[in-house]
């Protein structure tokens, strides 16, 4: 029984984020079939922020009016509409409208808001239910957490993305690298020279070139649709286990009160025989942990900060700090990355060092390989080692350890602040979406207002100035 309860703990976590892990793995894709481009991300970042009034409207009903709410048949209606967002969106996600004379993916960015809103609303409903398990389930939460971003991976990986370049040579053939041109390679006196005679240039010719992935976006969103159902009916199970749980434990209640009233009545006639009814032992209650203020404190701080930049003010630029790159170390950076979590989940459970310290020292490696990709991104189209193969590994492994060590420091918050209380895990959830919405609504104006992060135009020569 236990094993079956972790494993449904496990698919019921991964229904967390795993809508929205699902979008951002395949934005490699989406970014060059939909109008929006390279802002895209953007957009998402800021849409997903709008969906948090959903947790929103049940913090103030948590502080305001406490115990009105039960988790129960609000993670139902979640999941449930989650799934029914993910199926619409095999249909719907290519669809274009012209709003102000301008092509604009409604039906995308519409059902994004409702797949936001449900991923938001479990950060405030989810843990708050697992505080009705024993506490040794919260790690299998946390791996079906991290799974929510390692499924979307694998299924993106297999999909493939294409490369939208490609390069012809004199002869027509095409070739899917596009060749590594650098002004080393091709001097601009050298390049003069051959353009005023009559000879042929020896530079090989950019082109468009897309290779088709290996399945289409419409397959993808229905395997979504497929694992967001999968957490439904593991909810199911759970709801029915906890359901028998209680009964069980009423049962055991109702046998031990039979039991010390007959012992009373033989106390009362004299009987010393106490020991012909066995004795029953509930489990003890758990003591609550007491952490000092300031260090309460930190714990949150650093659940705002880590989230602020994994979920708003990193994910906003990764186009700009990969795309330049090309498209497979986009592609690669975002599955890959998604594929980080989950690991450092099992990172956690395999290293439970609950210092502060170390946590404080572990954000800090994280926020330096976030600072190398936004360096990145403001750099664009121009990057270090673009066009270079060690340029894209970086890039690729900077991005997951980016991801792997904050989300680390994400899961190893969550499990000091189970100790605490109910109330802690929903302020955790709380304090999560703030994060992220301070994120977004930081780069939202820079990337498309003031658009301080520039797109590659596709040019080889641009960067040889």
């Amino acid at each position: 029984m236990a094993l079956l309860i972790h494993l449904l703990v496990c698919i019921f976590g991964s229904g967390s984020w795993v809508a929205i892990n699902g979008l951002w793995v395949e934005l490699p894709l989406l970014v060059t079939s939909l109008p929006e481009g390279w802002y895209l991300p953007s957009y998402l970042t800021i849409i997903i922020q709008l969906a948090n009034v959903g947790p929103l409207l049940i913090t103030l009903l948590h502080r305001f009016r406490p115990g009105c709410l039960s988790e129960i048949p609000v993670i139902y209606v979640v999941l449930a509409l989650g799934t029914t967002a993910c199926l619409l969106f095999a249909f719907l996600w290519e669809k274009t409208l012209v709003v102000a004379g301008v092509s604009h993916s409604i039906a995308f960015l519409v059902l994004t808001f409702f797949l936001a809103l449900v991923d938001c609303t479990s950060s405030v409903t989810f843990l708050p239910f697992m505080a009705r398990l024993p506490a040794q389930y919260l790690t299998s939460y946390f791996v079906g957490e991290g799974l929510s971003g390692l499924l979307p991976a694998l299924v993106a990986l297999g999909q493939g993305s294409g490369f939208n370049t490609c390069a012809q040579d004199n002869n027509g053939s095409i070739t899917t690298e596009p060749p590594n041109i650098t002004e080393a390679s091709f001097p601009l006196e050298s390049l003069n020279i051959t353009l005023n005679s009559d000879l042929t240039p020896s530079i090989p010719q950019q082109t468009t070139c897309d290779v088709p992935a290996n399945f289409s976006p419409f397959v993808f969103f229905l395997l979504l649709t497929i694992m967001m159902a999968s957490c439904l009916a593991a909810f199911f199970g759970l709801t029915r286990l906890l359901k028998q749980r209680v009964l069980s434990t009423e049962d055991l209640l109702v046998s031990q009160m039979t039991l010390s009233s007959l012992q009373l009545q033989e106390a009362s006639t004299g009987s010393n025989n106490r020991d012909s009814y066995p004795s029953v032992v509930l489990p003890e209650e758990k003591g609550t942990t007491v952490w000092p203020r300031t260090q309460l404190a930190f714990i949150y701080i650093l659940v705002v900060f880590a989230n602020a930049l994994t979920n708003g003010i990193l994910p906003s630029v990764q186009t700009y700090s990969c795309m330049s790159y090309g498209s497979l170390a986009y592609h690669l950076s975002a599955a890959l990355s998604a594929m980080a979590n989950p690991l450092a989940c099992l990172l956690a459970m395999c290293l439970p060092n609950r210092s502060l310290l170390w946590l404080g020292v572990i954000t800090a490696v994280g926020t330096g390989f976030g600072a190398y990709n936004m360096a990145m991104a403001v750099l664009s189209p121009c990057p270090l080692l673009k066009g270079s193969h060690w340029g894209e590994a970086i890039i690729v492994i900077s991005w997951v350890l980016f991801t792997g060590t904050l989300s680390y420091v994400k899961v190893m918050t969550g499990v000091h602040l189970r100790d605490l209380s109910h109330s802690a895990l929903v302020w955790c959830g709380a304090a999560e979406q703030l994060g992220s919405a301070f994120g977004a609504i930081l780069m939202f104006p820079l990337v498309n207002v003031l658009q301080l992060f520039k797109s590659d135009n596709g040019s080889s020569l641009q960067c040889l100035s």
